[in-house]
């Protein structure tokens, strides 16, 4: 999480709402530890990483829909049995939950 707050302290500073994503939560094998982080900005700016990049598209627009459409936090959930996270490259055979949340504050 350190590794993102000077691009969340930036974008919150030009008046950016942002979105943190987190894996909370790992089953099998899988891409990123929990505690992974990757924070996105209103403007579609990522900093950090859950996935190595597997599964990074996806959890954006996860995070983008958090921010612009219901404004609350969601668990997501990106295995090889689903059929997006296979679209999407997630095939390490392991589940990885990721919590999106908006940042206020």
């Amino acid at each position: 999480m350190k590794e993102i707050l000077a691009d969340i302290d930036r974008w919150r500073s030009e008046g950016k709402r942002v979105a943190v994503a987190r894996v909370v939560a790992l089953e099998g094998s899988g891409p990123r530890l929990p505690g992974a982080a990757m924070a996105v900005s209103e403007a579609g700016e990522v900093a950090g990483s859950v996935s190595g990049g597997c599964v990074e598209g996806a959890v954006v627009t996860e995070a983008l829909e958090v921010l612009n459409e219901t404004g609350r936090p969601k668990l997501c959930t990106f295995g090889y049995s689903d059929d997006e996270a296979f679209a999407v490259g997630l095939t390490c055979g392991g589940t990885i939950r990721v919590f999106v949340e908006p940042l206020d504050w």
